[in-house]
């Protein structure tokens, strides 16, 4: 497993990381969720993300137990505060009463007197970004936290909590954006940004929901065994970016076929495009099954020449999203959690 610097910050990362959003205490049984963080151990993963909002908390639970007997110094624990399904009002909020509260219970649920990274889970309009910061300083200064990141925040608003934790001694080292070959808001405003303030890019979703695994087909249905067919939260969550339109699979199709004429496999293919990127410090897969992650960790071990990747942006440029207005709002209005 390669590592790498988390920005500018003295903190390595394991180039592929695991993430357990949507499948630990969701899409999973127990059995199966352990059996894939094995394999991520196996493979040389040593970051782990979850988030207080997933599976309404038994996500950082279950990935506790599966953690289990392994070193704690040899792991980077990243979770994140903000969005929640809870019916409180103070829930789901960038306060300082819910990131203390909140912070309290991660700690308990992983099983540790730390986090490692702890990220703001997209911005809160309604809280002070002061009130934000300061309450992010306090748990760094206490020892409970090690470093801060922000999940999907616009440039501006990154730039502004950069200025804040700079004065505040506060070490923002992390962004948490989604990134794939289909979905590509974040070059525009968010990497320029990030890469001027050291800030490194820890992405998700680099196989666009599963869709670059290439199980989608155009005009037939989601197969049985996929996130698509198997829960609403799972179809939900690749049904927002319409990433299972004809047009979009269509295109998949044809980069797949790419990758097969160069003895690639689409999410390997998929996954070294990310990590391509000189601001990518890490991309997290999720994993339904250990031998998917086993398979995609490969992914590493692919060089990607110039020419084959401007064929490659060719073929799905057509579907492509790049307007960095999106990064603002991507789930829309109505939406609390990811």
């Amino acid at each position: 497993m390669d590592h790498a610097p988390l920005g500018r910050s003295g903190l390595m990362v394991s180039r592929l990381a695991y993430g357990n959003a949507l499948t630990h205490g969701e899409q999973l049984d127990d059995r199966t969720s352990f059996a894939c963080v094995r394999a991520a151990l196996d493979a040389g993963i040593t970051t782990f993300d979850t988030a207080d909002a997933y599976a309404g908390g038994r996500a950082e639970e279950l990935l506790c137990r599966a953690l289990a007997g392994h070193r704690r110094e040899d792991l980077v624990l990243c979770t994140k505060v903000g969005r929640s399904k809870r019916d409180d009002p103070n829930a789901g909020r960038l306060s300082r009463k819910h990131i203390v509260e909140s912070l309290h219970g991660s700690l308990g649920r992983l099983g540790t007197d730390h986090i490692d990274l702890y990220q703001a889970h997209r911005f809160d309009p309604e809280t002070p970004l002061e009130e934000t910061m300061l309450a992010f300083a306090s748990l760094v200064n206490a020892g409970k936290v090690l470093y801060v990141g922000v999940s999907e925040w616009p440039a501006d608003r990154i730039r502004a909590a950069a200025a804040l934790a700079k004065e505040l001694g506060v070490p923002l080292i992390a962004s948490q954006p989604q990134y794939s070959l289909l979905w590509r808001v974040i070059e525009a405003e968010v990497v320029p940004t990030c890469v001027e303030l050291g800030i490194g890019q820890l992405v998700w979703s680099p196989l666009a929901g599963g869709v670059l695994t290439g199980k989608y087909a155009p005009g037939v249905p989601a197969p049985e065994n996929s996130r698509a067919a198997r829960s609403p939260i799972g179809a939900q969550s690749i049904n927002r970016w319409n990433y299972l339109d004809d047009a979009v699979l269509t295109a998949v199709g044809a980069v797949a076929r790419l990758a097969a004429e160069a003895g690639l496999s689409l999410p390997r293919l998929a996954i070294a495009w990310v990590l391509r990127n000189p601001a990518v410090s890490g991309a997290l897969l999720g994993a339904s099954r250990p031998e998917h992650l086993r398979d995609n960790v490969e992914a590493l071990s692919v060089r990607l020449d110039d020419d084959f990747v401007k064929l490659v942006e060719e073929a799905v440029e057509p579907v492509v999203r790049r307007d960095p207005v999106l990064t603002r709002d991507p789930l829309g209005p109505a939406a609390r959690f990811r």
